[in-house]
Order: structure tokens, then sequence, then C-alpha cells
């Protein structure tokens, strides 16, 4: 049996003058475009959405999603009112140290894998270029068809 996923489009989830301004902060200082801001902006909402439907889920965001995830959450009035409005609740952002010895850096691969498994099953689509997924492989051996890994589970 299988399952039929509906599939979700990311900026029904905020106004239109809330994704024009997101759109707006990540571009303001930088050198992306229009077109890669609205993108990082796209999967920052999949992102929340996902984790804002699977509390107990550890997800995390790429650093080009993180772009996205840093510029909404500080604009903290529509931040606030897109969580409490679809969450009832705050999605706190913890962000990932350097390397501390307690094992952070080992599991981030399987971390972002975990999550962009759960967007798919959220019904949004993936943009394999911002999750780091393209050709270019980032030598994680957590899975990719080029890891020593790949086929066992991990």
């Amino acid at each position: 049996m299988s399952t039929v996923v509906k599939i979700r489009t990311p900026t029904t989830f905020v106004p239109q003058d809330v994704w024009a301004r997101q759109v707006a902060l990540i571009m303001r200082g930088t050198e992306i475009s229009r077109e890669r801001a609205e993108r990082i902006f796209g999967q920052t909402i999949a992102y929340f959405v996902t984790a804002g439907e699977n509390p107990d889920l550890l997800v995390g965001p790429s650093v080009e999603v993180d772009k996205g995830v840093h510029s909404f959450m500080l604009d903290t009035i529509p931040y606030h009112q897109f969580t409490y409005g679809h969450f009832d609740r705050y999605i706190h952002h913890v962000p990932e140290l350097p390397d501390t010895g307690d094992g952070g850096a080992e599991t981030r691969p399987m971390v972002l894998e975990q999550t962009v498994k759960a967007i798919g099953a959220a019904g949004f689509a993936v943009d394999a270029e911002l999750w780091n997924m393209g050709t270019k492989c980032t030598q994680c051996h957590a899975g990719c068809t080029d890891s020593p890994n790949a086929g066992k589970g991990k």
C-alpha cells in the first residue's frame, strides 16, 4: 500500500508581504540573487513547518538554509506570528558549535539526511542544492552512494 503525500507550497504559510520582506532580508548585504533568496526562504519555511509538526524529531538546517532560518527568527514579529499561528508555540533554534568533543560534528550529516527525508515526507519539494545534496560529495560517509557505508544501514 502506498501513501499519497499532498504537495505543499511554502508560500501558503506566510502572507505575501512577509514572504517579500524575508526574501529582501536574506538578500540584504550579500551577493545572493532574488531567485536564490526565494529558494532559501522556501526551504526555510519547509524546514520550520516540518520541525513544528514533528517536535520530537531531531532536525537541523544546512548552511544555506540556515541563512533563512536566522533571518526569519531575527525578524521577531512575523516569526512569532508564524510559529504561534501554525503551531501554538515558539519553535526554537539551537545553533551548532564547532566540534566540542560531544559527537556533534559526527552526527551532523545524519541529522541533515533525516531533516531532508522529513521535509520530503511532509510534502515539500526538497531543493537538493541548498541542502548540499547535489553532485558535490561532502565526504560525510553517512550513506551517500560514494560512501563506504552505503547500503549498510547508516
